[in-house]
C-alpha cells in the first residue's frame, strides 16, 4: 500500500525548497497493537523543526509529524481499545514515521477518540502539547488531576502563550491552581488571560518585583517552556523551598544546578516521547490522558488552541508552518488539514 507524504532527506534551512519534499512511501498492514489510520489533519511543533534541522542525509525519506486527527482503517490482531472507522487523535512516537503521511501506523496505547464537538483542525492542535502539559503538571509536579483539587496552590508557567503553555494554563485552572505566567506582547497577554491566567508577568522586565506587586512573594512550582538556560536562574529565586522546576526545552550549556541546593529544589525534565521510545508499561497512560482531555473539550471546559490553519498537507504548506514555528513567537498552534500533496 502506498501513501502520499512529505519527507525529509537531509537537514536544510526551511528556506531551501529541498528541506521538505512531496514523496510517496510504502505502508504495511497493522500487526499486534498497531492501528492503520488515514490522516485528516496534522500540526507542527518545535520538535518537528528540530528533528528536520538535525536530520543526517538519507536516501529513504524520514516522515515527521507528531500530532494528528485520523480515521482508523484497520487494526492489528491484539488491538482492544480502538475500532475501525473511529476518529482518533494522538501524538505518536518520535522514532516511527509520523503524521505527515496519508496513512500511518500508530500504537493503540497512544491513541484516543478525538473530541466529538471540535473540528478536525481544532483537535489536531491538542495531542503533543496536551500530553506535555498534563505530564508536567500531574506527573512531574505533585498536583492532582481533578477539577478544583488544587485550590490554594500555585504554579509559574514560563511562556504561557505557546502551544504547551496554552494547554498548561487551561489544565492548571481546571485543577484549581493559581496560575502565574509570562508574556511579552499585548496580544499574547490577552490570550493567556482569556485562558484563565491569574497573574501575567512581562518577561522583558524583572519578574520578582512584578510577582510581588501582584501580592505573591513566591510560587510553589514552575514549568519552563522556553529557554531553559536563561530561565532556570531567573525562576529559582521565585520558587518556594522544596519546590520543583520542570523543564521542557533542552539546555544549550551546563545548567547552574548549584543554585537549587539552598532551597532543596527538585529539577525534572518532561519529554512526552519517553514512554513510547522506551516502550514503558505506562505508555497506555497517554491514550487515557487524551481520552480525559477529549471529555474536557466536549464539556467546554477547555478551548481550542489552534490559531492558524493551512489547507492541504504538502511540502509547500509544511515549509510555511515550520517557518512560523521557527520564529519562536507562535501564538497557540498551526494546523494543516487534508488533502495530501494537493
Amino acid at each position: 500500500m502506498q501513501a502520499k507524504a512529505v519527507g525529509v532527506l537531509q537537514g536544510l534551512p526551511i528556506s531551501d525548497p529541498r528541506s521538505l519534499q512531496d514523496v510517496t512511501i510504502d505502508v504495511v498492514r497493522p500487526q499486534g497493537r498497531d492501528i492503520l489510520v488515514e490522516v485528516l489533519a496534522t500540526s507542527v511543533n518545535p520538535i518537528d523543526t528540530k528533528q528536520r534541522q538535525g536530520q543526517p542525509e538519507v536516501t529513504t525519506p524520514r516522515i515527521l509529524g507528531f500530532d494528528a486527527v485520523a480515521k482508523v482503517l484497520a487494526v492489528g490482531e491484539a488491538v482492544t481499545t480502538i475500532m475501525t472507522d473511529d476518529i482518533v487523535y494522538y501524538a505518536g512516537a518520535v522514532d516511527r514515521p509520523g503524521s505527515n503521511a496519508q496513512y500511518q501506523l500508530v500504537d493503540e496505547r497512544l491513541v484516543a477518540c478525538a473530541p466529538k464537538t471540535w473540528t478536525t483542525a481544532e483537535s489536531a492542535g491538542l495531542p503533543l502539547t496536551t500530553l506535555t502539559a498534563w505530564e508536567a503538571l500531574f506527573e512531574k509536579l505533585p498536583y492532582t488531576a481533578a477539577a478544583d483539587a488544587n485550590v490554594g496552590h500555585s504554579v509559574l508557567i514560563i511562556n504561557g502563550a505557546g502551544g504547551v503553555g496554552s494547554m498548561a494554563i487551561q489544565l492548571a485552572k481546571w485543577a484549581g491552581l493559581t496560575v502565574v505566567t509570562t508574556t511579552g506582547k499585548p496580544e499574547t497577554t490577552a490570550w493567556v488571560k482569556q485562558l484563565g491566567a491569574d497573574v501575567v508577568l512581562d518577561y522583558h522586565q524583572d519578574l520578582a518585583p512584578q510577582l510581588a506587586a501582584a501580592g505573591l512573594d513566591s510560587v510553589e512550582h514552575a514549568i519552563l517552556l522556553h529557554s531553559t538556560d536563561l530561565y532556570l536562574p531567573i525562576v529559582t529565586p521565585l520558587v518556594q523551598p522544596l519546590g520543583t522546576i520542570v523543564a521542557v526545552v533542552t539546555n544549550q550549556k551546563p545548567l547552574p544546578m548549584d543554585l537549587l541546593k539552598p532551597k532543596s529544589l527538585n529539577f525534572a525534565w518532561e519529554f512526552m516521547f519517553t514512554k513510547a521510545n522506551y516502550q514503558l508499561t505506562t505508555m497506555a497512560t497517554q491514550g487515557i490522558i487524551l481520552a480525559r482531555v477529549a471529555q474536557l473539550a466536549d464539556a467546554g471546559i477547555i478551548v481550542p488552541t489552534t490559531k492558524q490553519t493551512l489547507t492541504g498537507i504538502n511540502a509547500a504548506n509544511l515549509r510555511q508552518a515550520h517557518e512560523i514555528v521557527e520564529t519562536g513567537q507562535m501564538l497557540g498552534k498551526v494546523v494543516l488539514t487534508g488533502p495530501f500533496n494537493a
